[in-house]
């Protein structure tokens, strides 16, 4: 197997998978699950970040688990989904951004899967997190299905689960963030030292705390996710269906042996 997705907020299952199947996996740090299912003879795993139903909070994801399962699953290359908010009034509500770069700004213990030890310390090259190859390809398929997306732009992870303050959002504006979510970092950064390409379609749900006025609440972002779902699902499966077999990209130039996982990196 190759290929996953992760469903974030408002996406719970791709709805488009057949002969799909429930896989648990026990990893050295913890259990993951996920949907294993085939779409035109690609066999394709779907993994709800958020737990089916969304029953995980931004802050208890177990992302470690997560990756590792996908990487002793086979998993390659990974597409995932993100709600966030805008802090850039040329990336609105209802439009996709596919984000080049990030900034950290999580607190959370989990930051990589070397932590010295038997496990070794590395150090990975970030210049460019996201699969250029893969999204690459989500903004050509996103401009041909007529969508209005933004090619590039920098994500701001915060911890959640509340939503940032006026304060914050006009902090990260100055520091050159794009948009905002709670979750993208350290998917990303766990991604990149298991050797998989990763990218991220992020759909705006609305504007961040002080742009328009607005109080925020979860249902609106849960909304404007339901409302774009079949967006997604177009632009997600045009994209996996048009990856072939050789990774030319780089991403996996940094991936360490991970024996601890029973795969090598």
């Amino acid at each position: 197997m190759r290929l996953a997705i992760i469903g974030g907020t408002g996406v719970y299952d791709p709805g488009v998978l057949s002969d799909v199947r429930e896989v648990s996996v026990e990893t050295v740090y913890g259990k993951a699950g996920a949907l294993v299912g085939t779409y035109k003879g690609q066999e394709i795993a779907f993994m709800a970040r958020h737990g089916y139903g969304h029953t995980v909070p931004p802050h208890m994801i177990n992302y470690t688990a997560n990756i590792a399962a996908l990487k002793m699953l086979g998993v390659e290359r990974v597409i995932a989904t993100s709600a966030v908010g805008s802090l850039n009034t040329a990336m609105p509500p209802g439009s996709f951004v596919f984000m080049d770069q990030f900034i950290d700004f999580a607190k959370s213990e989990v930051r990589t899967f070397f932590d010295g030890g038997d496990h070794g310390v590395v150090h990975t090259d970030y210049t460019t997190p996201y699969c250029p190859d893969i999204r690459a390809r989500l903004i050509e398929n996103a401009r041909q299905m007529g969508f209005v997306a933004s090619d590039g732009g920098c994500y701001v992870c915060t911890d959640g689960p509340r939503f940032e303050t006026p304060a914050e959002i006009r902090m990260f504006r100055i520091l050159g963030g794009d948009v905002v979510g709670m979750t993208g970092v350290p998917e990303v950064v766990l991604a990149r030292e298991a050797g998989m390409c990763y990218a991220s379609i992020a759909m705006v749900t609305n504007w961040a705390a002080g742009i328009s006025g607005q109080p925020l609440g979860h249902a609106e972002v849960v909304e404007i996710m339901q409302a774009n779902g079949e967006k997604l699902r177009r632009l997600m499966m045009a994209t996996l269906e048009g990856l072939g077999s050789e990774r030319a990209c780089g991403c996996g130039r940094d991936a360490h042996p991970m024996p601890w996982l029973g795969t090598e990196a």
